[in-house]
């Protein structure tokens, strides 16, 4: 094995992109301007606290929904069609909960960028 040779193998559309040689230098992005890089801060810190209400609500509904679950037992013993309404619960209560807060957060988070770009906050790109 010492004497063997490693090959490399490329696909044929690889070989030929080398071969043309075309390869884009990678161009560096200008800095912002400080104002910009105040105001990119602001948007990010006002969706931060966005998300940690997201979160915070995300956690209710999911807790709560459990808990729900666990402080009436009883809801294992009905059954609707043979489930239990404990999961129905969790099923038909907790998703529809979490798309709207995911629905909610994006609007939300859209919501503080166009309020910052409105306000001469952002930059002009």
């Amino acid at each position: 094995m010492s004497g063997a040779r490693r090959v490399k193998v490329t696909s044929p559309q690889t070989r030929l992109a080398l071969a043309r040689g075309h390869r884009r230098h990678p161009q560096l992005l200008p800095l912002p301007a400080p104002a910009d890089a105040e105001a990119a801060r602001a948007v990010f810190a006002a969706q931060r606290r966005t998300a940690l209400r997201t979160v915070a609500l995300l956690g209710v509904a999911l807790f709560g929904s459990s808990g729900a679950v666990a402080v009436w037992p009883s809801l294992d013993r009905i059954s609707v069609g043979g489930v239990p309404v404990s999961w129905l619960v969790l099923v038909f209560a907790t998703y529809p909960v979490l798309l709207l807060l995911a629905v909610h957060h994006v609007r939300r988070a859209e919501r503080v960028e166009d309020r910052h770009d409105a306000g001469g906050a952002g930059g002009g790109s």
